[in-house]
This record gives C-alpha cells, sequence and structure tokens, in this order.
C-alpha cells in the first residue's frame, strides 16, 4: 500500500511539473507581450497567409481578390526598413519620398490606392486585425478599386517589426 501511495504521489508530482509556466504579467494583471521572432521558414509564408486573410476580409465585404505584386511588394520593403532607420512609422521616407513616389520607383504603372503601416512585436495577423479596427485603413484594406498588394516587413534585432502593406490597381 505504501509502495502504491508513493506510486501514485510520484506520478502526481510529475505531471503537476508537465504544467506550462504561467506568462509573466503587467501591473493590471495582464499576460506582457512576447515578441513574434520571423525565422527564414516563416519568411516564406508570411506574404501569402496576409494576402488569404485579406481576400477572406475582402470576400466577406463582397469585393474582388487581391493578387501579389513583386513591385508593390518591393516597394513596401523598402519603406519598412526606411522606418526602421529613422525610427517612426510614417508615410514619408528619409528622402522626403511619399507612397507614390516608392511605386513610381519600383516600376509600378498602375494606380496606388494606398499605404497601411505599422511599428509592433506583433504578428502580421495581429497587425492586420488591428488595421482592420481602425476606420482609415479598414477603408484602404477594403477599397473596392484595389486588385494588387504589396506586402513587406523589416524586422529588428530586438523582434520589433515594421509592416508595410501597399495597395494598387
Amino acid at each position: 500500500m505504501i509502495r502504491l501511495s508513493t506510486l501514485l504521489l510520484i506520478a502526481g508530482m510529475a505531471l503537476a511539473a508537465c504544467q506550462p509556466a504561467a506568462p509573466p504579467l503587467d501591473s493590471s494583471g495582464q499576460p506582457l507581450p512576447v515578441a513574434y521572432k520571423i525565422g527564414k521558414r516563416e519568411a516564406a509564408k508570411i506574404p501569402f497567409r496576409m494576402l488569404d486573410s485579406v481576400n477572406a476580409l475582402r470576400s466577406s465585404a463582397a469585393l474582388g481578390p487581391l493578387v501579389l505584386d513583386e513591385k508593390l511588394t518591393a516597394a513596401a520593403a523598402t519603406h519598412s526598413r526606411d522606418m526602421q532607420v529613422q525610427n517612426r512609422p510614417w508615410h514619408f521616407g528619409s528622402d522626403g519620398s511619399s507612397p507614390v513616389d516608392r511605386v513610381r520607383r519600383v516600376g509600378f504603372t498602375g494606380t496606388l490606392v494606398g499605404e497601411v503601416i505599422s511599428e509592433t512585436y506583433e504578428t502580421e495577423l495581429a497587425t492586420l486585425g488591428a488595421w482592420m479596427g481602425q476606420p482609415d485603413t479598414r477603408r484602404i484594406i477594403l477599397s473596392p478599386q484595389a486588385n494588387k498588394m504589396g506586402f513587406s516587413w523589416y524586422q529588428e534585432d530586438n523582434g520589433k517589426i515594421w509592416w508595410t502593406l501597399v495597395l494598387g490597381n
């Protein structure tokens, strides 16, 4: 009987040790955010996850789908890196360029519909959710005029991500 009790006690302790540690909490009792680190394998999937998610949102709003455009993606990548260099999320480049200037520089001959940016430690889908929660960025993502999308980011060593989404037609 003592052996059985001892075995049950050891088994119970082993199972208790398997419980995940509680995440650290901030002063309000909420879990502290964890930086989203983008690995090489993950990086190849992100543009397509974002495209699928944006298209799902557009479909639910009875809008046509977008396609990834390499030129708009190049403009987005350039701007994400430039925002990091400037250490501020805004729509003007360090050289004074506007979103229109950047899409023209990469050879995009269509019309710019809009640019959406963010500075965060969150995933691309959490960022998309935040964009959809703001009327101005939501209006760009759900623009009926858009049919092309460029999407890119720059991630700092500390985990901060500078996201840029560019829509055009």
